[in-house]
């Protein structure tokens, strides 16, 4: 079970890391994206670190358990909210989220079976 938790773990941790950084950094991408779900891109460095918070609190789960679920469950209300922002733009092409979310989730689940609720 460590070796699903570990690998999942670390998945989610990476690409919402990854994401982070193209938030911080200003990459075109996100910007474009808030643009067409009309997010003013003057809440990227704050989205960026809210991502980048999720990342290290999953890699934090390793040595403090709680924060890893918490992390993971802040991840996915995060990633709901950007399910809301898609339907309010009536972006209905939900690849890149449903990656994202799914990773959360993922993440959440292993953390729970592998350590419990608390």
């Amino acid at each position: 079970m460590f070796a699903v938790y570990l690998a999942v773990t670390l998945l989610a941790s990476a690409i919402n890391g990854l994401a982070a950084i193209a938030n911080l950094i200003g990459h075109d991408y996100p910007g474009r994206q808030a643009d067409s779900m009309r997010v003013p891109r003057s809440w990227m460095l704050p989205l960026g670190l809210l991502l980048g918070a999720g990342a290290l609190g999953l890699l934090a789960g390793f040595a403090v358990p709680a924060l890893g679920t918490l992390a993971a469950g802040g991840l996915v209300l995060y990633f709901i909210g950007a399910f809301a922002a898609h339907l309010r733009a009536r972006q209905y092409h939900f690849g890149p989220w449903a990656l994202f979310f799914s990773a959360a989730v993922a993440a959440l689940a292993v953390n729970l079976a592998y350590h419990g609720p608390w």
